[in-house]
């Protein structure tokens, strides 16, 4: 069994969905990012960085993981499951999660910061962010061109991509223009798993009040 202590972000989604796609039993522990659980004491002894997801392995002597792309490949390796065993492919599949985790997610989560919750519009700072965003899109376009995913068979790689790319419009971005990465978002979000793990934890806000709710973290 696997405890998971997690929020609706891109990066809690990739935990929750890799999870539903291994089909690995877990109990879920929504995390309240605006009471400030994830800095309470409780929570900073399983991840002393304060932030969500992060688990816990009941099975493995209640060993505590935290970083969405670290639990990725612990869950990988756990299961045997959605990272391959050829060593080449297994770098490539470990090359765009860290593509993810080191460009996309950070670029693109700026993006999201400054479109939506920042409480001054800088047009400059925008626009940077979005275009490094668009960019970062293109080189995943370029990569699935002729190719259903992005190395070989479906992985932890276009998992912990997709949830980002699916959430494009919330920083203001469009990818018509991207038609492989397009045709790929809309092939994993048409499978079962990844449309459940998209719904752990289910939101509880609508647009408006979350981003009166992330304004005022910002605050803090």
């Amino acid at each position: 069994m696997i405890d998971l202590y997690t929020a609706p972000t891109p990066n809690g989604y990739k935990v929750s969905v890799t999870l539903e796609e291994m089909g690995i039993d877990y109990q879920l522990h929504a995390i309240d990012l605006m009471k400030a659980e994830q800095k309470e004491d409780w929570f900073l002894k399983i991840n002393p960085n304060g932030r969500i997801p992060a688990i816990v392995d009941r099975d493995n002597d209640d060993f505590a993981v935290f970083e969405s792309g670290a639990i990725m490949l612990y869950l990988a390796e756990k299961s045997g499951k959605l990272l391959p065993t050829d060593s080449k492919k297994r770098s490539q599949v470990i090359q765009w999660l860290m593509f993810q985790m080191g460009g996309l997610g950070p670029m693109q989560g700026q993006a999201n910061v400054f479109t939506r919750y920042f409480p001054e519009k800088i047009p400059s700072v925008i626009a940077r962010y979005q275009n490094e965003t668009m960019r970062l899109y293109s080189v995943l376009d370029k990569a699935l061109e002729g190719r259903d995913y992005l190395v070989d068979d479906y992985s932890i790689a276009d998992i912990a991509n997709w949830c980002w790319v699916r959430s494009h419009a919330w920083c203001g971005l469009e990818i018509d223009s991207l038609p492989h990465l397009k045709a790929w978002s809309e092939r994993i979000a048409s499978r079962p798993a990844a449309e459940k793990g998209v719904m752990v934890p289910p939101r509880n806000l609508d647009d408006e009040a979350a981003v009166k709710a992330a304004q005022s973290m910002l605050q803090r």
